[in-house]
């Protein structure tokens, strides 16, 4: 389909004959020199006097390559354009941030899987948030590591591919022993800011307590609220573990009410992945649909024909002008 980008341009059409039909004549005065036995000079000669003014005559094939040119010409103003068929584009619609306890205390074999066997607290959560990441086609994930540090382990991409990598490269211990929570939560809304999508999601996994943020979870959580970020957290552990290796289900769930989220805790791999998936439920894939056709303009094959049109009449013309001159 070809569709014109500025089709008020072929009112320019008619011009040239608007011109012609009521514009004054142009005129050119000549010099000219006087006889007082001008007709006897003439009937010497034998030429018959005709009047002063002179209109050059316009032959038909040169009136035919003006009218074409011209039509061209306002056409190629018009910006004719060939349009494809429409191209659909699945936009990110909110962007999500996975927060993933690899402190020490994740070392410990508790964690139950479906056939009753222990494996590691931290594989056994690599397994869930894994195929969680697999299932978030159409959003933005990036991917944080806490232990005495928070890392940023993969910036918002939608390279599920990539983050899901670098989810299985971590190891206990990679980010320090300890637990800080706020410090995690922080750093997200850190990234967040550099977001202009304003759908955002923190999901949050820790088996211990916070042991030492530089700002404490609880307010990081209401600056988190006051910049439009939901937090969902996750606990896994051992409720009744002492020390740093106990995990603080009541500071999980303050975290996330403060944040318009919910709070879950699992003690086995298929809790975990029950609870994954009711956030899906809850935060269903939001993607913005962007439709497009591509364009192709076509006003240069327009001007390259007028130029050739007159570049060939032009041609003939001086040919024409070149025989009568021998004749």
């Amino acid at each position: 389909m070809i569709e014109l980008a500025f089709p008020w341009a072929l009112l320019l059409l008619p011009a040239p004959w608007l011109v012609a039909r009521f514009a004054p004549p142009w005129r050119e005065q000549a010099p000219a020199l006087r006889f007082p036995f001008f007709h006897r000079v003439t009937s010497a000669a034998g030429v018959e006097p005709k009047a002063g003014s002179v209109i050059r005559a316009r032959l038909r094939f040169q009136m035919a390559a003006a009218i074409i040119v011209w039509v061209l010409l306002v056409l190629a103003l018009s910006w004719p354009e060939r349009v494809g068929e429409p191209i659909e584009l699945d936009k990110a619609a909110r962007d999500l941030v996975l927060a993933v306890d690899i402190s020490g205390s994740m070392d410990q074999r508790d964690f139950e899987t479906a056939d009753g066997t222990r494996i590691q607290r931290l594989q056994g959560v690599k397994d869930v948030v894994g195929r969680f990441i697999d299932k978030r086609e159409g959003d933005r994930v990036s991917l944080i590591v806490f232990g005495s540090q928070a890392f940023m382990q993969a910036p918002f991409t939608e390279d599920l591919q990539t983050v899901r990598d670098l989810l299985d490269q971590t190891e206990v211990g990679m980010a320090g022993p300890h637990t800080v929570i706020g410090d995690a939560i922080g750093l997200a809304i850190r990234a967040f800011e550099s977001s202009e999508i304003d759908k955002r999601l923190l999901v949050l996994l820790s088996d211990g307590q916070d042991t030492g943020s530089k700002m404490t979870p609880v307010n990081a959580a209401e600056v988190a609220a006051s910049k439009g970020v939901q937090i969902f957290t996750i606990g896994v552990g051992d409720p009744d573990g002492e020390g740093e290796n106990r995990v603080d289900p009541a500071s999980l769930e303050d975290i996330a009410t403060r944040a318009g989220g919910e709070f879950f805790f699992a003690d086995d791999q298929e809790g975990l992945a029950a609870i994954y998936e009711r956030i899906d439920e809850l935060t269903p894939r939001d993607v913005e649909t962007l439709t497009w056709r591509p364009r192709q303009p076509l006003a240069h094959w327009l001007l390259g024909l007028a130029a050739l049109i007159a570049l060939a009449a032009t041609g003939w013309l001086e040919w024409q002008t070149g025989r009568r001159a021998v004749a």
